[in-house]
């Protein structure tokens, strides 16, 4: 293609992704990044992402876009605002879910706009969308496309929209010119830093995701007892540091039908009745959405260690039941630190109870941990 035929095709690339609901789009050079592979394996080597197994295998290919396409020669990265807001009224004995999961699952929202561009782009060439589809650096290709920079909380964050984006990728071997990165950076700023609980953030750029909320939440296995009290009320993922970087704080808010609550769901859930959360309600209400992947017990542990927090009393009679008749183990054993957190004598008086008939080894463990630690008065 010539460069006047390149630039018809950018100009209707630009149109089709305003009419799927796309804010930017820009293009990098589809080059394997030397300096994000050694950063990336860096990250994985001091367990930064321990929660995913990730390695140097996964480094390499994620800094090369030629591991998702052979031959490519462009990455064309969009960006779509979500930045939607919470009610004003929250119940009591409610959690907060991050503004990226409220919704139909945003993957899936994202491919379909993604698909539209892939069509547009197959008479020309090669082309294949990526959306947490395939190991690459995306916000890495991002800031060297110009679609924004990266913040001190790791984050993307794009001019105008701040750092409450998705991102979407395509491969392709047509050879659309790349764009300029931005020049912009956070500077001295660091109320990321200052508003992140557990000190995830460590200011240099890098992050310990296994101390973020976001990926505490996720894990499939017993979050780490320093860190349960950290959590708060977040029930899944964490909007703190993304909302009060300045860029999203000044950036307009966004009201799109994709991303508001999808129907049964809401910004404040019922922290009670997610504890008797069961697979048959789990696949109605959230399999379409991006709480659904990790699975009902998941949202049962983390609904425990959210009234854990709250110190209400209130929540004693549910967790009391959990205790009893939750079949998971995982589940009973935060539902046994939430109670022991409560600590009021019909709290403990459950977890003394339980000791005298529970069989599993970790849940016996939590429960003579909050028994010991209610009985030291800590």
């Amino acid at each position: 293609m010539d460069s006047q035929s390149l630039s018809e095709l950018r100009r209707r690339l630009d149109d089709e992704a305003a009419r799927c609901g796309m804010d930017r789009v820009r293009v990098a050079a589809a080059e394997a990044d030397a300096v994000t592979r050694v950063r990336l394996a860096a990250a994985f080597e001091r367990g930064d992402f321990a929660t995913w197994g990730f390695d140097a295998q996964r480094a390499l290919a994620a800094s090369d876009p030629q591991s998702i396409l052979p031959g490519a020669r462009a990455v064309i990265c969009v960006a779509v605002g979500y930045d939607t807001q919470p009610g004003d009224r929250r119940p009591p004995l409610s959690g907060r879910v991050s503004r990226y999961a409220w919704s139909r699952d945003y993957h899936r929202t994202l491919r379909d706009a993604l698909s539209r561009l892939e069509r547009l782009l197959e008479p020309y060439g090669r082309a294949r969308a990526v959306c947490d589809t395939a190991p690459i650096a995306e916000r890495a290709f991002a800031a060297r496309s110009g679609l924004g920079w990266i913040g001190k909380h790791t984050g993307l964050i794009v001019p105008g929209l701040g750092a409450e984006v998705f991102l979407g990728e395509i491969v392709t071997d047509i050879p659309l010119a790349p764009d300029a990165p931005v020049k912009k950076q956070c500077g001295a700023c660091r109320r990321c830093l200052d508003v992140c609980p557990t000190g995830a953030l460590r200011g240099d750029y890098t992050i310990d995701a296994t101390r973020c909320i976001a990926d505490l939440n996720q894990r499939v296995d017993p979050i780490p007892h320093p860190l349960r009290p950290l959590i708060g009320d977040w029930l899944w993922g964490c909007d703190l540091c993304t909302v009060a970087c300045p860029p999203s704080r000044y950036a307009p808010k966004l009201e799109r039908a994709a991303f508001a609550p999808a129907p049964g769901l809401t910004h404040y859930p019922d922290l009670v009745a997610l504890l008797r959360l069961h697979a048959g309600e789990f696949k109605r209400r959230y399999r379409g959405t991006a709480m659904g992947w990790r699975g009902a017990a998941v949202l049962r542990r983390n609904a425990a260690v959210c009234l854990g927090n709250q110190l209400d009393r209130a929540a004693v009679p549910a967790l009391e039941q959990a205790l009893r008749e939750d079949p998971h183990p995982m589940v009973r054993g935060h539902v046994a630190w939430a109670l022991g957190r409560i600590g009021s004598p019909r709290a403990i008086a459950a977890l003394a109870a339980r000791l005298e008939t529970e069989n599993a080894p970790d849940v016996r463990g939590e429960i003579t941990i909050a028994l010991g630690r209610n009985h030291r008065g800590g």
